[in-house]
């Protein structure tokens, strides 16, 4: 293996160059003209949430709405004038392409972005709008990026790689966050940053572990990528099993090596979220802020907004808010699951007698409980043994799981549930094609709407007073 010679103030570690301090600074000097210096806002409704004094750093402020303009802008800056002239290549589907390819366009260095299959068609118009070479191939990062070295790199037109989170450059200028959070919070206690690849949590450790040894640096990982987590216990980058996920800016399988080198003694703390928790920051972001965030960028609040950090209780937090870029269609979908996950939008299916008003009646008990209907639709097809009944299937909006919990009994009291999904509510969740037996009507009782129906008896009846 080659000796690698690090620069001045570097050090060396597994073979890698690791940026200090010094590098972060000089970088957040060289970008700070041509990238946003981004708020820090207190919000007063976040920290009444979470019993923590809550700082937001909006880095979706930015041109192409994350912090990757700083990590980009820094290393093609970095560049000689050989090396401008050529050009630089980077795989990938979302926002380092973007920010590369603005900054290359205000720079006048030409940009070629390998993206895969799964970029969405947005990112792939907006990077071609900014100038940038667009080349699909593959159907991961990991393709995109094999083809790039080996058609552009190596070989051909001999360009620069640029890594999204393992560059040197890429990490020292994502630093240039962690100076702006502490120039803004001088007394902050911890910081709250989102993990991927390990870029951005590596920058800000050296910065605020510089400028204030005993504020704490927590990181942030979905369950279905807990990459870091399982790196620092290791010892060293490991490959993590990894599923879709709503924080998919996240989803890097392997930490950098380089990020893991330069952060491993200085993170103090790791936690995971789940989906449920991406989801209620997100609706929780937008109801009370009135900001959007994607999954990935929102990950770090989602932490605080379920209590994943007690320890912080009391203290002032400053928290990454570092991407906004999230396609409409998705939102919509999340805030819904996030409505589900908070117990305001629920969903059962009862068995209701066929005759003129049975329908009627299961919205008359939804409308005495103060509920509203979102969506409702019978079925008779699937109601094999229930000759004389209907299937409603009905989603409601509630106020809160109490409210749910209302709706719940007084559905179930009157009528047999073929499913029932309210959430939190301590109510329990029935699943389909389980169907709920009612041992509590007497089937000799006549004035029950719907009666000695036993869904587990082939000889299923539907009693009325008027069959007696």
């Amino acid at each position: 293996m080659r000796a690698v010679i690090p620069r001045p103030g570097a050090s060396v570690a597994e073979g890698l160059e690791i940026p200090s301090y010094e590098h972060v600074r000089e970088a957040y000097e060289k970008v700070s003209g041509g990238v946003v210096r981004s708020r820090c806002t207190h919000s007063k409704t976040l920290s009444a949430l979470t019993g923590m004094e809550i700082y937001l750093k909006h880095e979706w402020e930015q041109a192409t709405g994350s912090f990757k303009e700083r990590g980009a802008r820094n290393a093609l800056m970095a560049l000689d004038a050989e090396q401008r002239k050529r050009g630089v290549i980077a795989a990938s589907a979302g926002n380092h392409a973007l920010a590369l390819a603005y900054h290359g366009r205000e720079l006048g260095i030409p940009v070629t972005v390998i993206m895969p299959s799964i970029a969405p068609l947005t990112k792939i118009t907006k990077c071609q709008k900014l100038d940038a070479r667009v080349i699909l191939e593959g159907d991961t990062i990991a393709d995109a990026a094999a083809y790039a070295k080996e058609n552009y790199v190596v070989k051909g037109e001999m360009l620069k790689y640029i890594n999204g989170f393992d560059d040197f450059e890429i990490i020292s200028g994502a630093g240039s966050v962690g100076i702006e959070m502490l120039e803004d919070v001088r007394d902050a206690d911890a910081v709250v940053i989102p993990v991927g690849g390990g870029g951005l949590i590596a920058g800000i450790a050296l910065a605020v572990k510089h400028l204030k040894p005993g504020c704490q640096v927590i990181g942030v990982e979905p369950e279905r990528c807990a990459s870091m987590t399982l790196a620092l216990e290791a010892g060293e980058p490991v490959k993590a099993p990894t599923t879709a996920t709503l924080a998919d800016g996240l989803a890097v399988p392997t930490v950098g090596p380089r990020s893991f080198q330069t952060v491993k003694n200085l993170i103090d703390d790791i936690v995971l979220v789940s989906e449920s928790d991406i989801a209620v920051a997100m609706l929780r972001l937008l109801e009370n802020e009135k900001l959007v965030q994607e999954g990935a960028g929102i990950s770090g609040l989602a932490a605080l907004l379920t209590d994943k950090l007690p320890g912080l209780k009391g203290k002032k937090v400053v928290v990454a808010m570092c991407g906004g870029n999230i396609d409409t269609s998705t939102l919509g979908k999340v805030l819904e699951r996030g409505l589900v996950s908070d117990g305001r939008l629920v969903r059962f299916a009862c068995v209701v007698p066929d005759r003129p008003g049975g329908i009627a009646g299961v919205c008359n008990k939804i409308a005495d409980v103060g509920a509203s209907i979102k969506h409702i639709v019978h079925e008779r097809a699937w109601l094999d043994q229930d000759s004389h009944c209907v299937l409603v299937d009905v989603e409601c909006e509630v106020t809160d799981s109490s409210m749910g919990e209302e709706l719940y009994d007084a559905i179930s009291s009157a009528y047999v549930l073929r499913t029932a999904n309210f959430g939190p509510a301590n109510r329990p969740k029935v699943p389909a094609r389980t169907p709920a037996r009612r041992d509590d009507v007497d089937a000799n009782d006549l004035k029950n709407p719907v009666t000695s129906c036993d869904l587990f008896d082939e000889d299923c009846t539907s009693i009325y007073p008027e069959d007696e």
